[in-house]
C-alpha cells in the first residue's frame, strides 16, 4: 500500500536535500512534484489542492526558510498536514451497550469486501475480548449467506442462519433476519451483532431504502462503510453517498495490500469527515489492522511502521520460549532446532513482503525495499524441510555434518547439497551475530523490556 506515492515523495525530498535552503523557487518546484505524486495516487483533487495550500502557507514561514535542513522540514510538515487529513487519533470501535449485543451494521457496494472484513473483524474482536455473532441479511446474491457461515466457521464465530417464511418478500426476509439474529445473540450471551448486508452494483434507492430500514430496526452502535481501495475515486463517490444517507460511523478500507495507489484513504477522510477504523492487509482471516492515522503517515513517508511490527511480533512471540531462547544465546547453545522454531515464529507475522514495507526508507533499512527482490516465502519451507532431514544430533551438533551427510539430507528435503551447505552457512554467520548480540549489556536491556525473564 501507498508504494507508489511513497516512491515518489522520496524522490521529491531527495531532490530538496540538494538545497540549503527553501527558497520560492525550489518550493515552487517540489509542491508541483508533490501535486503529481497525490494527483497519481488518486488523491481527490480539492484534498490535493488544500493540501498544498497549507504546504505553502507553513513552509514558507520565517522560520523554516532560515532552516539548514529543508528537507526534514518538509517532511515534518507534511506528516502534520497528512494527520490532518487522516484524523490525529486512532478512532476506536464502540461496541459498548446497556443492553447486549452491540450491533455493528457492515454496509458497501458489492465486490467491495463486506462479507470478508465482517468474519475478519469477529475474530479481532474475539481476541480482544468480546464474544460476537455474525449474521447475514443478504438474501438476494447465491450462497452469499453460506458464505458468511464457512467463514464464522473458520474464525470460530457463532453464526446465526435463521429461516425466512415462505412468501416474505426481500425486505420482509432481511428485517425478520435482522431480528431473529439479536434475539439469538442475546439468548447466547455475544455482546456483539455483526450484521452483514446486502450490497448493489451501484447506488440505487432500493439498497438505502434497506440500509434506512435496518438502520431503523437495530438502533447499531456502529455502522460501517466497507470500500475497495483499488478503485480510487470510484469508492470516494460512493462513500460520499453512503455518509449522506446513512451517516455511517467508520469506514474500512479493503485490499490495501494490491494495487491502490493510496488515494482513497487520503480522500474518504476529507470528503466525509468519518474516520477510517479497519484497513484490510490480506485475504487471512487475520489480515484486518487497526487503522493508525501516524503510523500510516509514517508509512507514506518512507518513515516504515515500526510500533505495528513489534505489535505483531509480540502477538505471535511465545513468551516461554523467548526466553528459552535467551538462556541458549547467553550459554552458546543455539541449534539448528532453534533455528527452525525461530522460522517458524517469523512466519507467524504474516507474509514477509508485508513485514518489509513497515521498515523505514531511511537509516539503516534504506534500499531493503526499493529494487530488492521479492521475498521468497518458499525458501523458508525448503530451509525447514532440510533441517526435518536431519537426525536429533545434527540438528544439535552441527560440525558432525560431512560430506556424506549433506548429500543424505539434500536427498531427503528435495534440495541440493548446494542448498544445505548455503543453510549451514547462514546459521553459522547467525550463531556468531547472536553472540555479539548477547554480550551486549543495552541490547540485554532492550530484550529485557519485552518483559521477557532476566536471566542472572
Amino acid at each position: 500500500m501507498f508504494e507508489t506515492l511513497t516512491d515518489k515523495l522520496q524522490q521529491v525530498f531527495k531532490n530538496l536535500r540538494g538545497e540549503g535552503r527553501l527558497t520560492e523557487a525550489n518550493m515552487g518546484e517540489t509542491l508541483a512534484a508533490i501535486r503529481l505524486a497525490l494527483l497519481d495516487a488518486d488523491v481527490h483533487h480539492q484534498v490535493v489542492d488544500d493540501l498544498l495550500a497549507q504546504l505553502r502557507e507553513k513552509a514558507l514561514g520565517q522560520k523554516v526558510m532560515q532552516s539548514l535542513s529543508p528537507a526534514e522540514q518538509l517532511i515534518k510538515i507534511l506528516r502534520d498536514e497528512l494527520l490532518e487529513i487522516l484524523g490525529k487519533d486512532t478512532a476506536r470501535l464502540n461496541v459498548k451497550s446497556s443492553r447486549p449485543p452491540a450491533t455493528v451494521l457492515m454496509a458497501g457496494l458489492q465486490g467491495s469486501g463486506k462479507t470478508t472484513t465482517s468474519a475478519k473483524l469477529s475474530l479481532l474482536l474475539r481476541q480482544q475480548g468480546h464474544r460476537p455473532m455474525l449474521v447475514s441479511v443478504d438474501v438476494y446474491r447465491p450462497a452469499a449467506r453460506e458464505q458468511l457461515q464457512i467463514l464464522a466457521g473458520q474464525t470460530q464465530t457463532p453464526y446465526y442462519p435463521g429461516e425466512i417464511e415462505a412468501g416474505a418478500t426481500g425486505l420482509e426476509a432481511v428485517l425478520e433476519l435482522a431480528r431473529g439474529a439479536r434475539r439469538a445473540a442475546a439468548n447466547a450471551g455475544c455482546d456483539v451483532l455483526i450484521v452483514d448486508t446486502a450490497g448493489r452494483l451501484h447506488l440505487d434507492a432500493e439498497l438505502m431504502e434497506e440500509m434506512r430500514q435496518l438502520k431503523a430496526l437495530l438502533a447499531p452502535n456502529e455502522i460501517l462503510f466497507v470500500a475497495d481501495a483499488m478503485t480510487g475515486q470510484d469508492a470516494v463517490h460512493s462513500a460520499s453517498e453512503f455518509h449522506r444517507q446513512l451517516q455511517f460511523t467508520g469506514v474500512v478500507l479493503t485490499k490495501m495490500d494490491g494495487d491502490s495507489r493510496g488515494g482513497a484513504a487520503l480522500s474518504i477522510r476529507r470528503v466525509t469527515g468519518a474516520p477510517i477504523k479497519f484497513f484490510g492487509v490480506s485475504e487471512r482471516p487475520e489480515g484486518l489492522e487497526v487503522f493508525h492515522p501516524d503510523r500510516i503517515a509514517g508509512r507514506i513517508l518512507g518513515m516504515g511502521d515500526m510500533l505495528t511490527l513489534i505489535e505483531k511480533a509480540e502477538a505471535a512471540v511465545d513468551k516461554q520460549k523467548a526466553a528459552e531462547l535467551e538462556a541458549k544465546l547467553r550459554s552458546d547453545s543455539f541449534s539448528l532446532e532453534d533455528f527452525r522454531d525461530q522460522l517458524r515464529q517469523v512466519r507467524k507475522l504474516g507474509p514477509l513482503d508485508n513485514l518489509m514495507k513497515m521498515l523505514p526508507r531511511v537509516g539503516p533499512f534504506q534500499g531493503l525495499q526499493r529494487g530488492a527482490p521479492e521475498v521468497d516465502e518458499g525458501r523458508l519451507t525448503r530451509i525447514e524441510a532440510m533441517i526435518n532431514s536431519m537426525t536429533v544430533e545434527e540438528r544439535r551438533r552441527h560440525q558432525i555434518i560431512n560430506g556424506s551427510r549433506r548429500k543424505r539430507i539434500a536427498r531427503g528435503s528435495g534440495t541440493s547439497v548446494q542448498e544445505v551447505n548455503q543453510l549451514l552457512k547462514q546459521y553459522v554467520q547467525m550463531r556468531k551475530m547472536f553472540q555479539s548480540f548477547s554480550a551486549s549489556p543495552f541490547l540485554r536491556r532492550r530484550i529485557g523490556n519485552l518483559n521477557l525473564p532476566e536471566s542472572e
